[in-house]
């Protein structure tokens, strides 16, 4: 099995040391659990540890730079959050994302999301500048080629347009799908790079018909948007 992650980050020591040299406190480390759980979390998130991949407590110590039992503590903390299966004696098993998640998700976030496009007019101060700060930003991403970044924009796109409704339970309850959103916004990326115009055109859509005060074609732009992606992660698009 191929190493389960890049190269070891730098000893803890070694920043500490240097904020000495330079006559300043020590930078704290946070916790070595803490390390694990949001190395392991991000690499799921962004792919580097695909679905069905089998990952080992001794190399994600290594890969940390940590002993095992902060390792275990992770897992589990990842295990109850769903994007992981623990296997006694064997390691851990990356959970594919299923057609059943997906489902669930693309039917939550069009119940959301509607309803705050629908309440993103008349448009509030501010929101029309961000949503295209946001557009540019993922432009510049694409032409990058960084698609883990150009799916944490494209996700605080449509974040933006949830907390512009004002309602903090549902903007909450919107946030409880980042981690799937993200993990998703990802594998549509990697399977269909070509999407990546095509989201941000749609954005653009979504914009204009909100800057336009336009609630019906904002509600049908966010509605098509949504409802694509949910196709093309069912394989029902190419």
């Amino acid at each position: 099995m191929s190493p389960a992650s890049p190269a070891s980050p730098a000893s803890p020591a070694s920043p500490a040391s240097a904020a000495t040299a330079a006559g300043q406190p020590p930078a704290k480390q946070p916790p070595a659990a803490e390390r694990v759980y949001a190395h392991v979390k991000q690499a799921v998130l962004e792919r580097d540890y695909a679905g069905g991949e089998l990952l080992t407590e001794g190399e994600l110590a290594e890969a940390v730079g940590v002993s095992r039992t902060p390792v275990r503590e992770a897992l589990l903390r990842l295990e109850v959050e769903g994007l992981i299966r623990l296997y006694p004696k064997k390691g851990a098993l990356v959970l594919p994302v299923s057609a059943q998640e997906i489902g669930d998700v693309v039917e939550t976030r069009l119940l959301v999301e509607e309803h705050a496009v629908r309440k993103a007019v008349p448009v509030p101060a501010g929101l029309v500048e961000r949503l295209g700060e946001l557009l540019d930003q993922q432009r510049e991403q694409a032409a990058a080629g960084d698609l883990a970044e150009v799916a944490a924009t494209d996700r605080c796109f449509h974040a933006t347009l949830v907390r512009s409704s004002g309602n903090e339970i549902l903007t909450r309850l919107y946030d409880q799908l980042r981690d799937r959103q993200l993990r998703m916004g990802v594998a549509v990326m990697h399977a269909h790079p070509e999407r990546i115009a095509k989201n941000i055109a749609e954005h653009a859509e979504i914009l204009a018909a909100v800057a336009a005060g336009d609630t019906d074609a904002a509600v049908e732009a966010v509605h098509r948007h949504v409802g694509s992606v949910h196709l093309l992660l069912r394989g029902e698009v190419r």
